[in-house]
C-alpha cells in the first residue's frame, strides 16, 4: 500500500476521469494507493477539505493557509486556526511556511503567519506541513526557535542536501513530489538517495508538478505510483519495501490518520 501524502484533492482537474472525483480516486486505489492527504491552504477551502475528508474512509486532511493565500497586511488569526484544527478528520497543520520566491516583499507578514501556525503545532501537538521556496534561511531559523517536540515535514523538497540535513537534525521528515524525475533535478536525486529510509515520504502535490511520463498534464494522485516506482529504484530499493516503508512513515508522523492497515 502506498500514500499520497500531499494532495490538493479539491484542486484537481478531473477530465480524465470524466470530472468524477469518485472515478479519480478510484484510479488511484486500483494502482495500490490506499490513503490521501488532502491539503488546507487558505479560510476558503478549509471547509472543503474537511468535507472530503468527512465524505472519504481513505481521506484525511489538514488546515492552514499557504504563504501565497494570505490576504495582504493580515496574519490568520490563532483562535480561528485552532478552531479549524478541532476535527477528527484533520490530522495535520498546514500547509504553511514561506515562499519568497512570488512574494519577497510579503516576507514580514509570511514569518508571522508562520510563527502562528508553529504555535498552533505546539498547542495541539499536531504535525506541521512546511512548503518552503527561496526561504531557506528563515524557514530553518523559525523551525529552529519553534523547537516543536513533534515531527513535521518539508513538502514537495527542492532544495539541496544541506537544508535536507539541517531538517532532519530538527526532526522533520522530507518527502518528494514528481519533480525528482525531471531532467533538471540531479541535486534533488541526490537528496533521495541520502535521506534515511525512515523519514521519506511520497507526494504528487497534484494537481500540480505532474511526474514524468506525465509532466505537462495535470497532476493526479494516482500518478504517486509513478514517483514511487522512481525513487524505490533511484534508491536501490524494491517498490514493495518501498511502499511499506513510506506508509509506516506516514502512520509515525500523522498518528491521528485513519490509515486501514
Amino acid at each position: 500500500m502506498l500514500v499520497d501524502s500531499h494532495c490538493h484533492l479539491d484542486r484537481l482537474d478531473l477530465a480524465q476521469h470524466g470530472g468524477s472525483l469518485d472515478a479519480a480516486l478510484d484510479a488511484a486505489r486500483q494502482r495500490g494507493v490506499g490513503h490521501f492527504l488532502c491539503i488546507g491552504v487558505s479560510a476558503e477551502n478549509a471547509a472543503d477539505v474537511k468535507a472530503l475528508a468527512d465524505r472519504y474512509a481513505d481521506v484525511d486532511c489538514s488546515v492552514g493557509i499557504h504563504p501565497l493565500d494570505l490576504k495582504p497586511g493580515e496574519a490568520p488569526a490563532l483562535d480561528w486556526l485552532l478552531g479549524e484544527l478541532n476535527h477528527p478528520r484533520v490530522v495535520a497543520i498546514g500547509e504553511t511556511g514561506l515562499d519568497y520566491h512570488y512574494e519577497p516583499e510579503a516576507a514580514e507578514l509570511q514569518q508571522a503567519s508562520f510563527r502562528l501556525h508553529l504555535q498552533a503545532a505546539r498547542q495541539t501537538g499536531k504535525p506541521v506541513i512546511v512548503h518552503t521556496r527561496g526561504a531557506r534561511a528563515d524557514t530553518l531559523t523559525l523551525l529552529r526557535e519553534a523547537a516543536l517536540p513533534q515531527a513535521g515535514v518539508l513538502h514537495c523538497f527542492t532544495e539541496d542536501w544541506d537544508m535536507a540535513k539541517a531538517a532532519l537534525d530538527l526532526g522533520f521528515y522530507i518527502s518528494l513530489s514528481g519533480i525528482v524525475t525531471f531532467r533538471n533535478a540531479d541535486a534533488l536525486r541526490d537528496v533521495a538517495r541520502q535521506v534515511p529510509a525512515d523519514r521519506l515520504l511520497v507526494e504528487t502535490d497534484s494537481p500540480y508538478l505532474a511526474p514524468i511520463p506525465h509532466r505537462g498534464k495535470p497532476n493526479l494522485p494516482e500518478y504517486v505510483r509513478d514517483v514511487a516506482d522512481y525513487l524505490a529504484m533511484l534508491r536501490g530499493e524494491s517498490y514493495e519495501r518501498f511502499a511499506e516503508q513510506t506508509t509506516q512513515n506516514f502512520k509515525r508522523l500523522f498518528p491521528l490518520a485513519h490509515v486501514a492497515c
